[in-house]
């Protein structure tokens, strides 16, 4: 845990990165994977990861993320995109992928899948769509730790124009949302915010004891 901590002193939201630096491929597989195993309600997972690696693409997507550097410059460009008007079909789905994983009769969790039918897809399509974009914060958090283990650099982003993101990956046909960004990669040595001194809130007024 101490070293957790270490990396969690370490680590900040990096403002400049090093473009001539990549991650490797080995170390994207592992974070890929902690983004997989992150936690979610119900265990649903209920949004896709896109990894944007063309630099042309990148370029696109720069102005519309009010042109940020580490877009483009960042080794990966990682858009969160909650799904949209999530319901029965994406329950019915998780519901087999869960049976199937775990050998089980195709009816035997029949049950639950209509107990999340009536949590979940009762509810207007608005609230729906700001559960499901919540999600997506939980993968982020587990990327930010990993990362950090791995000594790469994140800067996760909500300084962006979802509706161009969405127009631009044409996210809205596949019936997504650009709910958060995260660039990684390496800082870069000119970045001055790397010295800085984290600024947190003290124990006595962050943490209530009732």
């Amino acid at each position: 845990m101490s070293t957790f901590l270490e990396n969690q002193n370490w680590r900040y939201a990096t403002k400049k990165f090093d473009a001539t630096k990549k991650v490797s491929a080995e170390d994207l597989s592992t974070l890929k994977e902690a983004i997989r195993l992150s936690a979610s309600s119900y265990g649903l997972q209920p949004y896709k990861v896109i990894f944007v690696e063309t630099a042309e693409l990148r370029a696109k997507l720069q102005p519309a993320a009010w042109s940020q550097s580490q877009i483009v410059d960042a080794s990966h460009l990682i858009v969160f995109a909650n799904i949209t008007n999530f319901g029965d079909k994406e329950i019915d789905e998780a519901i087999q992928n869960l049976t199937t994983t775990r050998g089980l009769p195709a009816d035997a969790l029949t049950g639950y899948g209509d107990f999340m039918k009536s949590k979940i897809s009762t509810l207007p399509e608005e609230k729906r769509n700001i559960w499901t974009s919540k999600q997506t914060y939980l993968a982020l958090g587990n990327l930010l730790n990993a990362a950090a283990e791995l000594k790469i650099d994140v800067t996760p982003m909500e300084g962006f124009e979802p509706e161009q993101i969405n127009e631009i990956l044409g996210l809205d046909a596949l019936n997504l949302n650009a709910a958060v960004i995260a660039t990684i990669g390496y800082r870069d040595v000119s970045d001055a915010t790397q010295h800085y001194v984290k600024v947190r809130k003290s124990n006595e007024e962050l943490f209530l004891t009732l």
